[in-house]
């Protein structure tokens, strides 16, 4: 229902914008099924279109985000530890990049390791990440499960609370993905072995590139050398930004050194421990 409301309102959001005559339009779509009829309506009065983060369907001028399937891959690799059954929880339905998230991650895992469990899980939910896991505890045996695909940092809180849960003596490796704050944290303690770092300034400053160019009336061939198919459109102008697997090696050269977070936000009195034994001063 919060989806649906979400994409409801970025669609009434749009339209206004559209009737009010802007030069250009940023869209971050909540569904990108649900925004084509305003990315449309945008077409048809002249106005270009970027897609930010996530692909939107219909006429977009311009796309930006992270390559997506490599995302996905990199989660994937951090899971070829052993052979054994992994539990697949994946990102929202409604999503396109959760699907690219699956693909990539699919094309690691197929073959190498069991997929004893998979799940889509609507609207990213924590707490929805948190039963599937419970369930899928349930079904293969706290015992069998050699790690956990978690399509994100937030569905990965609530699946390690559930692994806590089954009481297991240890826990398997689980990946995330936004190199959110508490995620990084997880990693320091060793609750949560890997994320996917995602340098957001760039992604922005980029569609900032595509926007202003566009608004001018000029190509974007310059800065968008890639091609991307969306559902709607063929060979969209993109750029996909590459992305780094976060571990607790090289939280310091990447998550630190870009200035998203300082040691000291990471390293609160709680996690001081940690980060000395992993050497984050």
């Amino acid at each position: 229902a919060n989806a649906k409301s979400d994409a409801s309102l970025q669609n009434q959001q749009a339209d206004t914008m559209i009737t009010n005559k802007v030069d250009a339009l940023i869209v971050d779509a909540v569904d990108s099924k649900a925004i084509k009829s305003s990315v449309q309506k945008a077409h048809d009065a002249g106005i270009p279109v970027v897609a930010y983060d996530r692909l939107a369907e219909g006429p977009i001028d311009g796309y930006t985000s992270f390559d997506n399937e490599e995302v996905g891959r990199a989660q994937g690799q951090a899971l070829l530890t052993a052979p054994g059954q992994v539990v697949m929880v994946n990102g929202s339905p409604t999503d396109p990049n959760a699907a690219q998230f699956k693909k990539g991650a699919h094309s690691v895992l197929d073959g190498k390791v069991d997929i004893g469990k998979e799940y889509d899980t609507a609207d990213w939910s924590a707490q929805k990440a948190n039963a599937n896991m419970e369930a899928a505890l349930s079904a293969l045996g706290k015992d069998n499960i050699i790690g956990v695909y978690s399509a994100n940092d937030g569905m990965a809180g609530g699946i390690i609370t559930a692994l806590k849960g089954a009481g297991l003596a240890k826990l398997p490796p689980v990946t995330g993905q936004d190199a959110e704050l508490n995620g990084v944290q997880r990693i320091v303690t060793g609750d949560q072995y890997q994320s996917v770092y995602k340098p957001y300034p760039k992604e922005a400053n980029v569609a900032a590139e595509m926007i202003v160019a566009l608004a001018k009336g000029e190509t974007i061939d310059s800065i968008a050398k890639q091609k991307v198919d969306s559902p709607t459109t063929k060979a969209v102008p993109s750029v996909l930004i590459p992305v780094v697997s976060l571990t607790k090696d090289n939280i310091q050269e990447s998550v630190i050194k870009d200035g998203i977070y300082t040691v000291s936000e990471i390293c609160t009195a709680k996690y001081k421990a940690a980060c000395d034994k992993i050497g984050l001063r």
